[in-house]
């Protein structure tokens, strides 16, 4: 599927959209810092052929594979340290959500010394424009490839997000066969987080005709597919990959016009001390959410159900089965994340609006 964006990043899309428009990389100058995680990236063979694109159109590169699961402010300092020791002219980020919002802010630091230290770049302004950011996907779920925000983890082990013009990508090569290698348990994690982009951006406070066309599209290639993989247990074909890429790129770009709701926000607790993989730690939250919009926002539950050709207790069972999140739920930590979701906007962005008791008593509700 093409998606010929422009604004307010420039995607390429398509089968080998890398290998065939290497010369637009020459823009950025000639030398750049790739940034990626471990070894997915060679994996998924998007590090072989960006090397090979790079070497033919001259520009130099070095890589920088230190960024894990959920990235540090820490390590991204780290590599915007080395893009400016290398005089690297852009950055290319390579990976699932994590390393592409890690090479997002790789940008900013590498061009902003005045941010002395990691967790700096929370609280001080950008004051030069940061380094161009080229992104290149390797999972179906984060849409992190079309939005202005960068997810990160500070020194104090908590999640928290920069957003703003400063975090856009420059350009963006989307091709689903990088996705190919994925396991299934990855799979299915960046599935529902794309699930829970585009039900949770449909139904928020904040939904418009716009956002709500991004999520139909996204929910109408996703749900057929979570279905089957719930069924199945069997890892897609690549026609289903298509589907799966080209959906996270449209829940992307809905979430990006309204923001997250509780169930992200909420997520990051099992994510931050339990250790569950982002997508399934959004996903376990999202059948209360939608529970909460037939509520105080009936007629447009009942639409994104309706788009999934589903029904409520249908959705419920399948999100629940794919998410799978068993934990043991430790009361004592829960009771000291309530300040951080006192007056969260992403729960005001919530049908009927949420508080962090209602979000307490869900966590015991679902684990205690």
């Amino acid at each position: 599927m093409s998606f010929n964006l422009e604004k307010p990043v420039r995607v390429i899309s398509g089968e080998n959209s890398v290998l065939n428009n290497g010369e637009l990389l020459k823009q950025f100058g000639g030398k750049c810092l790739i940034v990626c995680s471990g070894t997915a990236a060679e994996k998924s063979g998007a590090l072989t052929d960006i090397k090979k694109v790079l070497s033919e159109n001259g520009i130099g590169f070095s890589v920088f594979n230190g960024i894990t699961e959920n990235p540090r402010t820490a390590d991204c300092f780290k590599a915007g340290g080395i893009a400016r020791e290398i005089n690297a002219g852009f950055i290319i980020g390579i990976g699932g959500g994590s390393a592409l919002d890690a090479a997002k802010a790789v940008g900013v630091y590498a061009a902003n010394c005045q941010i002395s230290s990691p967790d700096l770049i929370y609280s001080l302004p950008v004051e030069n424009k940061p380094l161009p950011v080229v992104l290149i996907g390797t999972t179906a779920g984060t849409g992190s490839e079309v939005t202005g925000v960068s997810v990160l983890t500070n020194g104090d082990g908590k999640k928290k997000s920069v957003k703003g013009e400063n975090y856009y990508a420059s350009l963006v090569f989307a091709d689903s066969k990088y996705t190919f290698s994925l396991p299934f348990s990855v799979t299915v994690s960046t599935a529902l987080d794309a699930l829970c982009h585009a039900v949770e951006s449909y139904l928020s406070n904040k939904a418009d005709s716009v956002s709500k066309s991004y999520s139909e599209k996204a929910v109408s290639l996703l749900w057929g597919e979570l279905s089957c993989l719930e069924k199945e247990k069997t890892l897609p074909d690549n026609e289903q990959r298509d589907k799966l890429y080209d959906a996270s790129v449209f829940a992307g770009l809905a979430i990006e016009k309204t923001g997250c709701c509780f169930p992200h926000t909420v997520g990051y607790f099992l994510t931050e001390k339990h250790s569950v993989p982002h997508g399934k730690a959004c996903a376990v939250f999202l059948p209360e959410y939608v529970k909460r919009a037939l509520e105080f926002n009936r007629e447009s539950a009942e639409k994104i159900l309706s788009v999934m050709k589903t029904d409520f207790d249908s959705f419920e069972k399948t999100v629940m089965s794919l998410s799978g999140v068993k934990i043991d739920l430790d009361k004592n930590e829960l009771e000291k994340y309530l300040h951080f979701w006192e007056n969260a906007a992403n729960f005001d962005n919530s049908p009927g609006g949420y508080t962090a008791d209602e979000a307490r008593k869900l966590i015991i509700n679902l684990f205690g």
